[in-house]
């Protein structure tokens, strides 16, 4: 059984969190045990239980288990840390060991990324480079919105060329009074090398909702089943 999955997004604020959340959300309502990973965690804000992430907190309250919050978030950067003129080391050790902690703890794990697949961490390094190591499946979200053809084909191209498998891609409905939506939609199917899993439309604090019946996992069935898929 496939157990890890990778969310990228064809850039910042396209809606990685709130697939996170359906996707678990979609796994959870199957019957099987998930646990949210936002590895490194950008824009966190300081709270008397320490630094905090609210992306992180909300894949952290629909994980089938109670865990602490540094099982879900190792590395919380504030708004200043997250520069990538505030050059600082990343633990990536620390990120594997935590990956392989939930791994074990719970039937899947999604590992939500932060910005686009070549954003930068603060050694200059993408992320995806330890994804690349840690040979995680990855799923794409498409903030839907003018340009995001040319921004979804250059991803997918990138994760194929760094030799990762695209085993799906998510639509996010982030602009409601987009023209062409369903042109858009039916371009990109036709492009991608990965099969449309689920089209999540535009909702008010969507965060804070039920999305999984927005999940296709139907369209992943073969990819569950397995232990470990090649590029």
């Amino acid at each position: 059984m496939l157990k890890r999955f990778f969310i990228t997004g064809t850039d910042t604020s396209v809606g990685k969190t709130v697939v996170s959340r359906a996707l678990l959300q979609a796994l959870s309502s199957g019957g099987k045990s998930v646990a949210g990973y936002k590895p490194v965690a950008k824009g966190s804000k300081e709270t008397p239980e320490g630094m905090r992430n609210k992306d992180a907190l909300v894949l952290q309250s629909v994980s089938s288990l109670e865990l602490p919050y540094e099982a879900i978030n190792p590395i919380a950067l504030s708004e200043e840390e997250s520069s990538v003129a505030h050059s600082c080391p990343i633990n990536y050790t620390l990120l594997s060991n935590g990956l392989a902690s939930l791994s074990d703890k719970v039937d899947h794990v999604v590992v939500e990324g932060t910005g686009g697949w070549r954003s930068l961490m603060n050694d200059l390094r993408p992320l995806s480079e330890w994804v690349v190591q840690e040979q995680l499946p990855v799923l794409m979200v498409v903030g839907i919105q003018e340009g995001c053809i040319n921004h979804a084909l250059l991803t997918a191209q990138a994760v194929a060329n760094d030799g990762l498998p695209l085993i799906g891609w998510v639509a996010n409905r982030i602009n409601p009074g987009l023209a062409h939506y369903a042109e858009i939609i039916d371009v990109l199917g036709k492009k991608l090398p990965a099969p449309l899993i689920g089209e999540l439309p535009y909702l008010p604090r969507a965060e804070q909702r039920e999305l999984g019946q927005y999940i296709r996992l139907s369209m992943l069935g073969s990819v569950l089943a397995v232990d470990r898929i090649m590029a």
